[in-house]
């Protein structure tokens, strides 16, 4: 599966499974990612803070210097 396919297959996954949550409950959006998406609640924490601290235009640009660099699994072990 390419990278592009493979994004926005997550996109669509986070939509249905997010649609609903409000930004101003992020234990809510925690929960969510824990229970719908396998995410420990640790993960899905850090995960929801990174979203919201740097947002998709730096996130999008971390993707593609991840791949080109080939890291998959980051230093903090995600």
């Amino acid at each position: 599966m390419s990278t592009q396919t493979s994004v926005a297959s997550l996109v669509k996954e986070y939509r249905s499974l997010l649609g609903c949550a409000r930004i101003e409950a992020p234990d809510s959006i925690t929960e969510l990612l824990v229970q719908g998406s396998d995410w420990t609640p640790l993960a899905a924490e850090h995960l929801f803070q990174l979203a919201e601290n740097y947002g998709s235009f730096m996130l999008r640009n971390a993707l593609a210097i991840s791949i080109a660099l080939e890291i998959e699994d980051g230093a903090l072990g995600f």
